[in-house]
């Protein structure tokens, strides 16, 4: 009897899986071109943006946008500390929610937790800026493209690994839950996420448009 009781228990379905893109999806715009505008200042962002146009004109070509988002790292962050890094993407977070995240997203986060689902974040933009929104969700698991830092701890100006854009995040999802992965739900905005999407079971594409009403 012992020994069947543990194999049921043993048995117990895992909770639904759902997944959130972020930019876009949990909030209204880019948080990681936020953020980088942000720390740098208007100057300081203006002149890098200068110095980024010839890799922009270059997207016109090659139409990578990790290539694109690995220059604005090596322009706007190399040589970074990554506690340095992290505390500011922590005060980003703090300032910018209330102004990012969509109220309509944030509904559907919480009722799929009320119902006891677990949540994972799957998004494009680098792991430290979006560590701090997922930290203050709650959210089971948050996967992101990775920083790659040098030997002292700080930016190297590359990404560790692929944009998690794309079939990216399909792999990155089974790295993390397994190869025969499935998700209850997905919810994204951009062709970036149609891989995921055709994963899941419930399939929210493009389903909250709703805007903060943060004062400014």
């Amino acid at each position: 009897m012992a020994q069947d009781r543990s194999r049921k228990l043993g048995d117990r379905p895992q909770p639904p899986l759902v997944a959130f893109d972020f930019d876009g999806t949990l909030t209204t715009r880019d948080s990681f071109t936020a953020f980088l505008r942000w720390r740098a200042g208007p100057l300081r962002h203006g002149l890098g943006l200068l110095r980024l146009a010839p890799g922009a004109l270059a997207y016109l070509v090659h139409r990578d946008r990790g290539r694109i988002k690995a220059q604005a790292v090596g322009e706007f962050l190399r040589g970074v500390p990554k506690a340095e890094l992290e505390d500011d993407a922590h005060t980003f977070a703090e300032l910018f929610a209330p102004k990012l995240l969509r109220p309509d997203a944030l509904a559907a986060w919480r009722r799929w937790r009320a119902e006891g689902a677990r949540l994972v974040i799957v998004s494009a933009s680098p792991d430290f800026v979006v560590a701090p929104f997922a930290e203050k969700l709650g959210a089971d698991r948050l996967i992101a493209t990775e920083l790659a830092y040098d030997a002292q701890g700080r930016v190297a100006g590359a990404f560790a690994g692929p944009n998690c854009r794309g079939p990216e995040k399909v792999a990155r999802l089974q790295a993390a839950f397994g190869p025969d992965v499935a998700l209850k739900a997905a919810y994204g905005d951009t062709s970036g996420d149609r891989e995921m999407l055709q994963m899941a079971e419930i399939k929210g594409y493009r389903v909250f448009t709703g805007t903060p009403q943060a004062k400014s």
